[in-house]
């Protein structure tokens, strides 16, 4: 199995030597999220600092953002960290796009699928020179002239990973992307039962490789150093499991299980404004459904358990007091659970 972990966004001067860090430790990749800050330049620190491990936006939000300029960032990331960046997008919701960044939200799946053929269709332009001429419903790009070309880098497609909840999503990202990155709010059931069949009929239909395409995420791991800290971690991941899954788009994860009633009773809570109340509602057995839980001696048995076989790469935190022998101890434990990933095969040029 492949291990990444998170890289301190909120400090620039941080990120190169983390990065450094996570790659001396053994980790497969870094990753930076977009919340409270920018994920591409936190990027570009990590990508001169190492020389081996991927680097990812987990998740880069698209819609606010033209393909053309989400295009440029990933191709100077790109050949800066030479060939190891993966473009991660996601669509975030329909509130967060109508009132946070204030655009349309308008058939996100297709607009999504749509979206990445766009890049593809950019990046191969910039490659071989070839005419820009992309024409679809809600993005157009026909104009690309040597002075705003950054031209060719002798590089492969940079590969795209996509975020992915729905049923329509995931179908796309099957379609155009080269991996998924899955909601934490699912259960090994879920994965089993709806998700992979969903994916593996997709690529097939696709002509594409089960084993070419990543499954990231799509759960919880709660883990430290003794019992003490592994409660307090699962105890995070319980308020995390109420506070999505008070959300009815999630709620088909409950429902496989015959618990939809519990989503029904978070939501109540969310209408309520009883915020503080919502994680007494998750009991342990329904949180077991979705956290791989136990200390660092136990935590690649509990990954296994409840990851194995079903993705392909997990997020892995360390507290600040770990040693460097600790961390590596873990992370090659982890990498030991097998998984069907064999490495991306992206669109040729």
């Amino acid at each position: 199995m492949r291990v990444s972990t998170v890289l301190p966004v909120r400090d620039w001067r941080a990120c190169g030597p983390a990065a450094q860090a996570a790659e001396e430790d053994g980790y497969d990749s870094v990753q930076s999220n977009e919340l409270r800050h920018d994920p591409f330049a936190p990027l570009a620190f990590a990508a001169l600092a190492t020389e081996r491990v991927a680097l990812a936006t987990s998740v880069a939000i698209a819609f606010p953002r033209s393909p053309m300029i989400v295009a440029n960032h990933a191709w100077d990331l790109a050949r800066h960290s030479n060939g190891r960046f993966v473009m991660g997008l996601g669509s975030q919701v329909k509130a967060h796009n109508e009132r946070r960044f204030s655009v349309p939200w308008i058939a996100p799946a297709a607009r999504m699928g749509e979206y990445v053929q766009a890049l593809h269709a950019i990046w191969r332009t910039w490659e071989t020179g070839a005419k820009l001429d992309f024409k679809g419903r809600h993005y157009n790009f026909s104009l690309m002239t040597p002075e705003f070309s950054p031209g060719p880098q002798g590089l492969k497609m940079i590969p795209v990973a996509m975020a992915a909840v729905g049923p329509v999503m995931l179908k796309t990202a099957a379609r155009v992307a080269d991996s998924v990155r899955l909601h934490g709010f699912a259960t090994r059931k879920y994965l089993e039962e709806v998700v992979r069949p969903m994916l593996r009929a997709e690529l097939t239909a696709a002509g594409k490789e089960f084993s070419a395409f990543e499954i990231t995420g799509g759960g919880f791991i709660a883990t430290g150093p003794n019992a003490a800290a592994v409660h307090e971690a699962t105890e995070k991941v319980r308020y995390r499991v109420a506070f999505y899954g008070s959300t009815p788009a999630y709620r088909p994860v409950f429902d496989i299980h015959g618990i939809g009633d519990l989503g029904v009773r978070l939501n109540e809570k969310v209408r309520e404004g009883k915020w503080a109340e919502m994680s007494k509602l998750v009991s342990d057995d329904v949180l077991e459904l979705f956290v791989a839980r136990a200390p660092y001696d136990g935590i690649a048995e509990a990954i296994h358990q409840r990851f194995g076989g079903v993705v392909d790469t997990v997020t892995l935190e360390f507290l600040p007091t770990d040693s460097a022998a600790t961390r590596r101890r873990v992370i090659e434990s982890v990498q030991c659970i097998p998984h069907s990933f064999t490495g991306f095969q992206t669109e040729t040029w």
